[in-house]
């Protein structure tokens, strides 16, 4: 959020602003509500292919899905506004009430996408609505990533700030863990067609009390002590989007943040676990009990080194571990994808390496329409080939007057 601009101004390099008690409650606190909009998140787009032809128009299941992702991505575009506007009401009103406040937004619009009704019932209302639900869904998820590390961040020293912030960095895996442990459950223990038909909304209703323990949990947390000296100093900026992206450093900043740390994150992350899911499920043709299983063995074993890389980055600095790992990521995705590819499903991988790229010639055993021409063509080659050599056969018959 803006105010924490102001920060290092506020409070002392160095400086523990609570208890090491204190701190550790703020980030489970913070990283228990934050895992629960990530869970709202991404289940969405994990059950898409089951919902996009109910909510869309029918006829085409294709252009449906097509239609439930592009939905989907709307709610990542509205992300970088959610992160403007509720950082402005943190900064206005506080980080815990800005809290409650994106996790209501956000239970509440996954709780709806549970309950709306299909295309059959309401017709272009359904799509609509779903569009509303998913942006509202994107906004609030932009206000409460950043605001729960501005807040965890407001909390924690300097020396442990980047390990304190790991813990919401975790918060993204831990979400879609549970999404697909749910999801994987619901699908183990229902019939295809009745989780196909209701089934999915399952996952949707259970936001229900996810919403309610962490409402519960927010309203136990404090305000963030810099917030409020900030607010008692009067040093909180009075135009902070202005200053922030209009005022020379801080836009500098934000461009580095963006372009620098965030877009790389994301790519690093989206590719390396979700769309490796669909990856799996839709090209390698990986049944979705492996493919759940797989993922979530990797969300596991890659969840604690947030947490080593964030404690390396207090010692080591910011810089090197994001460049290290967008290098490991660069270097590391073609030949994994390429492994995934050979030991799950090598037919696969052997038809796109035999596919010509242009049309073979024809042989004789090719199809049955082309043999007539070939037949033609064979004829004429001889008729060609008996007149050049004299043939008979291609000689005016002898007049009797020539008769010998």
């Amino acid at each position: 959020m803006s105010g924490a601009v102001e920060t290092a101004g506020a409070v002392a390099p160095g400086e523990h602003v609570i208890s090491s008690a204190e701190e550790r409650r703020v980030i489970i606190a913070s990283s228990v509500g934050t895992v629960f909009e990530w869970y709202d998140f991404y289940l969405y787009a994990i059950l898409a292919p089951f919902f996009a032809g109910l909510f869309f128009p029918p006829g085409n299941q294709t252009a449906a899905l097509l239609a439930a992702f592009a939905t989907y991505a709307a709610g990542f575009l509205v992300r970088p506004f959610g992160a403007l506007i509720f950082g402005r009401i943190g900064d206005l009103v506080g980080r815990k009430y800005t809290f409650l406040v994106t996790i209501v937004v956000m239970g509440l619009s996954t709780v709806f996408v549970g309950m709306l009704p299909t295309y059959q019932t309401i017709g272009y209302a359904a799509p609509l609505i779903l569009v509303a639900l998913r942006l509202a869904q994107g906004l609030a998820l932009g206000g409460e990533y950043g605001g729960a590390a501005t807040y965890v961040a407001e909390h924690s020293p300097d020396h442990r700030r980047g390990y304190a912030t790991s813990w919401i960095q975790t918060t993204a895996t831990v979400g879609m863990l549970m999404a697909l442990a749910i999801i994987l459950i619901c699908r183990l223990v229902m019939a295809p067609a009745s989780f196909a038909t209701w089934g999915w909304r399952i996952a949707f209703w259970l936001s229900i009390p996810l919403l309610a323990i962490s409402i519960y949990i927010r309203l136990k947390l404090q305000e963030s002590p810099i917030f409020l000296r900030l607010k008692s100093q009067g040093k909180r900026s009075p135009h902070p989007i202005k200053d922030s992206f209009f005022k020379y450093p801080n836009n500098k900043y934000v461009a580095l943040a963006l372009l620098g740390a965030t877009a790389g994150q994301g790519v690093v992350w989206y590719t390396g676990q979700f769309y490796a899911l669909f990856f799996l499920l839709i090209y390698l043709k990986l049944d979705f009990v492996s493919t759940y299983t797989l993922i979530g063995l990797s969300l596991i074993i890659g969840t604690p080194f947030f947490l080593v890389f964030g404690a390396l980055s207090d010692k080591i600095g910011r810089k090197k571990i994001i460049l290290a790992g967008c290098l490991i990521a660069a270097a590391t995705y073609f030949p994994l994808f390429r492994g995934l590819t050979h030991y799950i499903n090598p037919r696969w991988r052997r038809t796109r390496r035999a596919r010509p790229s242009r049309s073979p010639r024809p042989t004789a055993t090719s199809t049955s329409s082309s043999v007539p021409g070939r037949a033609r063509a064979h004829a004429t080659r001889r008729r060609t080939s008996s007149a050049r050599r004299g043939s008979p056969s291609n000689r005016s018959p002898p007049s009797p007057a020539r008769t010998w």
